[in-house]
């Protein structure tokens, strides 16, 4: 896994804040509780087994470290089912978001806010347990993701949880952009998938992973993986998609329920893995 080592944090950093991810989810003004709603309605319509995932209400009481916070969908949830929350993000106009969207919800008193490198979290994150350290499409997009993992392991003790979700390499989404964007060309996957991971915007890092390496990277940093799932295609048109229309590609507009939820749980995108500390 060095195929990205050579690119920056700077670079990443200014990815991120030129559109923070699932910014676009509204077309109400950034800020708003209007516009804040329509985006966790949104993000979990599309992406609908994160709720399950996460198990917010399990969390009640608990202290949760969040690396990659986003615009804060996940972390009002965790906060509003009762948890105490600390927040982390590379991008500081994601960051500024997140905030704001804790004070439209009066829940900036569960929140702690912090702006850094995942890969260098003992550097500005004071170490001390959490009972559950999350991270939900982070890990993958900086360029040396085990050195997170090895970070995150200083913040746990013997009966912590760490819940991550990294993308899936042999996913259908991989494969179509496999065949569309690379015809074929499979000696160009890691920047082919860089490239069109995130609606074609050229990411800088994206890593993807198979169920194997995951079980061995979280195993060589102290942890045992207690579930993997697989999840997520992602069935809508595009052009549809991002005018606020949600428009089925033609084959899986006539394709049976069971056959889809079969192949989400096979060839998903997303990998979401569950561990604890060994």
């Amino acid at each position: 896994m060095e195929q990205f080592n050579d690119v920056s944090i700077k670079e990443i950093k200014c990815f991120w804040n030129r559109l923070p991810c699932n910014i676009r989810h509204s077309p109400k003004p950034v800020g708003t509780r209007e516009y804040f709603e329509e985006v966790e309605k949104r993000k979990y319509f599309v992406e609908s087994h994160i709720p399950a995932f996460a198990e917010f209400q399990r969390w009640r009481g608990k202290k949760v470290l969040e690396i990659g916070c986003g615009i804060g969908t996940d972390t009002i949830n965790f906060a509003r089912a009762g948890a105490f929350v600390t927040a982390v993000d590379l991008s500081d106009k994601t960051l500024e978001i997140a905030k704001q969207r804790a004070e439209v919800y009066g829940l900036q008193g569960r929140i702690r806010f912090y702006l850094g490198n995942a890969e260098e979290l003992n550097s500005f994150l004071p170490v001390a347990p959490y009972d559950l350290v999350y991270s939900f499409g982070t890990i993958h997009h900086t360029p040396r993701p085990e050195r997170v993992i090895a970070q995150i392991r200083r913040y746990m003790h013997s009966g912590s949880t760490i819940k991550i979700m990294v993308y899936h390499r042999y996913s259908w989404k991989a494969f179509w952009i496999l065949l569309k964007y690379g015809k074929g060309r499979l000696w160009q996957f890691a920047e082919l998938i860089a490239r069109h991971s995130e609606k074609g915007r050229n990411c800088p890092v994206t890593y993807t992973f198979s169920l194997g390496e995951v079980r061995k990277i979280l195993k060589r940093h102290g942890f045992k993986v207690k579930d993997i799932r697989i999840e997520h295609i992602f069935p809508y048109r595009i052009p549809d998609y991002v005018e606020y229309r949600y428009v089925k590609v033609w084959y899986f507009r006539w394709m049976p329920r069971s056959l889809f939820r079969w192949l989400e749980r096979h060839f998903g995108w997303h990998l979401c893995v569950t561990a604890q500390v060994l």
